[in-house]
Parts: C-alpha cells; structure tokens; sequence
C-alpha cells in the first residue's frame, strides 16, 4: 500500500454509520456502490469517518471565521488522499476518475464543501503535473504530497470572465535558461495558501489565443490578500485574486513544451476540474437530502399526531430530489468511467499533441451544468421541506444551501456552457472556436459595409501597417 493509512477497513458495508451509530441521513441503500471497487468503498468508508470526527466540525469555523482549511487537507494528506490519483511508485494510491468523483462528493457531503473544492484545484493541479512528468517535478511536487503539501490551479484572468483559460494578462519570457512570468488571477482557490501554483500564461513568442504554456512556481512567489476574502459561500476556500510579478523560474518548473497549454487545458485541468467539481456540487445536494430526512423523521406536530416526513408533500420533495441527484450523479460517474476507459484506467501516458479525456470534453461540459443546475434546486428544495427550522444556522442546510449557490457561477459559468452545447450542435463543433482560432468573416464583411468610402481606406492603411508590421517580425523561411 502506497501510504500506510490510506485505509482504514471498515467491516462490512451493510449499513453506514456515523462514529458508533447509524448514519442520520440516507443508507447506502441510496449510493450506487455498483459504480466503486471494495477499495473505492473502504477509502469512502475512511473518508466518512475523518468527516465524523473532525471534518464537518471544521466547515463551520471555516464558514464562521473565513478560516481556510489546511487541518482538514492535512487529514486527507495523512490518509493518502492528497496523492489519490497519482501512481503507487510515486507514493500515490493510484486511483481513476470514478475514485476521484467518490472522494470529492463524499467530502462535500459529509463534511466540508470548501475542503472539497480546495481538494478539487489540488488535484487538478496534480493532473496537469501528471500530464508532463518528469524527474525534477516528481520529486520536488509529486511524492512530498501526502506530507501535506497543497496545490493548486490558477488559469483565470481579471479580464477574461467565465473564460477563464484566456490568460491575456499574463506573459512567459525566456530568461538565463529559464522563464520570468508575469500572472494575474481574478480567482485562485487556495490563494496564498497553496504550497505550489500551476499557472497558465501565453507563451513566449506568443502568436495566438490557443499559444499558451504552463509553469508550476512555488508559494514564496505568490502575492494575495487573503483577508479580503468575504464570500456568500464556500467561505474558506479563500478563491480571491492572485499575482505573480516578474517571477524567475528555472527552466525544470515549465510543465510540458511551450505551446502546450492548450492540450493541457483540454486533456488535464477541465477534465479533472469538471469531475471534481460536478461531484461537489452533487455532495452538497445528497449532503441537504440527508439533513432533511434527519429532521423531517425527528420532528413531530403533536397537534395532528405526524412527523413532517408522514405529509405527502414532504415525501414528493425529498423522492423527487433523490432521483433527480441521483440522476446527476450517474451522469458523472458515467462521463467518468469513459475518462478511465479512454486511459486505461488513469495510467496511459499521453505524447503532447494528443488527447483522451479531451475528446469526451463536450460530455463533461455538460455533467458540470446538470449538477449545478440540480444542487441549486435541490438544497432550496430541503429548507422548504425544513420549514422554518431549516433556516437556522445550527441545523446546517443554510451553509449547504450558500455553498451549492457556487455551482452556477463557477468558471465556466452554466450561461457559457449551455453556449457551448448549444452552438455545438447546432453549427458543429469547429463553430465553437474558443481558443480564438478564427474570425467571423460575415460579421466583419457586414461591419465594413458600414464604412463610407474614406472609412475604408482608413481601415485598409491600418490594416496594410499592421501586416507589415506582423511580417517585420516573422522568422525568415529557409
């Protein structure tokens, strides 16, 4: 075993329990173990029981006091989760996509959404070191994990929005064998936290949109401002603004070629981002359905001899979440069991230039959407099924409910991904075009019809200037 507490053996998975006592939400009756392995199943059970003791306590001083949760990384660290899905040789435990989904939506559930998310850049951060290993990275960032070390990803821009992977304010120069980068992040999860960054600028020689490389730069280099952090939820994973000013990095901490940004983009980050995260918000909804039955059993109207879950109306409420989670969440370990297809269970080691998980792209856009869209209904759903006891803040679900409201905003937003699905099918693939790669003729033909005769000559000479500004700087051909 790669870490000699990465499981803690429960015996037997009849029944799910809470410390010494049966769970107070749904069994496992509900869980479709059917999609997990028995060791998938015995590190959710050591995952359910770091939850119990010490996990969910955490997530409300974290919501309370905007307290990042470096304990509850470090229990994950501790029992091997921080190298989940990296190989035993490196001192991972070696897991797939369907593990990672687990691991991420038990987190959410039982005990801390912030945690969960803070884990979901990490190991996203990890997937793009993994994508391009080499023996520098592996040592320096790889096998140090379980000690509690922190990654990572910061690919968004102050200027680009939801489209977070168009780093226009950032840049990469080549300097004394290695780079000098400049970066800046709109949101950073674990921001000034993190022990390492993996970042995304354009390259050096920049030459279009899709041109873009990544670096790993380490803590000492980052700049934040922690306590500006105040969010509506997930309230300690500290997800503020970030920079990196003329940092030099040796040429060791590049993550693949220059170039290979883009690949990396669609191959590493949002495939795993977009398991990760579907999965949290997945949790947070089967995390609302579980306090619910816990009250909605307990609490009892005495002038009409029922409990609120004997009322037909609660019933429709919490059955129609069950399956509509359900629902999400099988789309995800779908999408996921076909990213550990396509890799032979996250062992196939991809060339540059090619893609696995990065053709069923369009699939996990679209988990990503479902279960935001799902966990907003269904976390609203619960407080109503509450009443008003569900509105204060001992019982929990208003923190499930602030912290699911992150789902829809989240990069790239539910708006821009329906965009994406949408145009897709409708116009083909090549018309989505988002790394910039084309211009659209017809709405530039139809803007210049505009232009009276002296307006296009104007244009025209600036046009004419800048293409030969373009080919002053071209490399000479052979």
């Amino acid at each position: 075993m790669a870490h000699e507490n990465a499981i803690d053996l429960e015996a037997g998975m009849s029944e799910k329990m809470w410390g010494d006592e049966p769970f107070w939400g749904l069994g496992y009756d509900w869980d479709p173990d059917w999609v997990l392995t028995d060791r998938q199943q015995e590190l959710r059970a050591t995952l359910i029981e770091l939850c119990e003791k010490e996990m969910r306590a955490n997530a409300k001083r974290s919501d309370d006091e905007l307290l990042f949760p470096r304990r509850n990384l470090e229990l994950l660290g501790e029992h091997g989760f921080l190298g989940l899905i990296v190989p035993e040789e490196y001192g991972g435990l070696g897991e797939n996509h369907v593990g990672f989904a687990m691991t991420c939506e038990t987190i959410a559930r039982y005990g801390c959404a912030s945690t969960a998310m803070c884990y979901v850049m990490h190991i996203g951060a990890v997937a793009a070191l993994m994508l391009r290993p080499t023996p520098e990275i592996i040592d320096k960032y790889i096998r140090p994990l379980n000690s509690g070390h922190i990654g990572t990803l910061s690919y968004s821009d102050p200027e680009t929005g939801s489209h977070f992977w168009y780093p226009v304010s950032s840049k990469a120069e080549r300097v004394n064998g290695g780079y000098r980068i400049n970066k800046k992040a709109s949101w950073t999860t674990s921001g000034g936290f993190a022990d390492f960054y993996v970042l995304q600028t354009t390259s050096p020689d920049f030459k279009g949109y899709d041109d873009l490389s990544v670096f790993v730069v380490d803590k000492e280099h980052c700049e934040a401002q922690p306590s500006l952090w105040d969010a509506l939820g997930l309230r300690g994973n500290q997800s503020g603004a970030i920079s990196f000013t003329d940092v030099e990095i040796p040429g060791t901490q590049i993550v693949g070629p220059e170039g290979d940004g883009a690949t990396s983009n669609d191959e590493a980050v949002d495939p795993w981002f977009l398991i990760g995260s579907s999965s949290v918000w997945n949790g947070l909804a089967f995390g609302a359905i579980d306090i619910a039955k816990r009250h909605t059993t307990r609490k009892r109207h005495v002038d009409v001899g029922m409990r609120v879950a004997d009322y037909p109306t609660i019933q429709d409420y919490v059955g129609q979440a069950v399956m509509e989670t359900n629902a999400a969440r099988m789309f995800v370990y779908s999408v996921a069991q076909a990213f550990d297809g396509a890799t032979d269970n996250n062992t196939l080691v991809l060339e540059p230039g090619t893609l696995a998980r990065g053709n069923f792209l369009h699939w996990a856009w679209q988990i990503k959407f479902v279960a935001a869209q799902n966990t907003a209904k269904v976390v609203d759903k619960m407080l109503h099924a509450c009443g008003g006891s569900g509105y204060k803040r001992d019982m929990e679900l208003e923190r499930y409910l602030r912290d699911a409201k992150a789902g829809w905003v989240m990069g790239p937003t539910n708006e821009v991904l329906r965009q994406f699905v949408g145009k897709a099918v409708l116009l083909g693939f090549e018309a989505l075009d988002y790394w910039n790669q084309s211009y659209n003729r017809r709405a530039v033909e139809n803007e210049v019809k505009k232009l009276d005769a002296d307006g296009k000559r104007e244009l025209a000479e600036k046009l004419m200037a800048e293409a030969a500004e373009l080919e002053a700087k071209a490399p000479a051909s052979a």
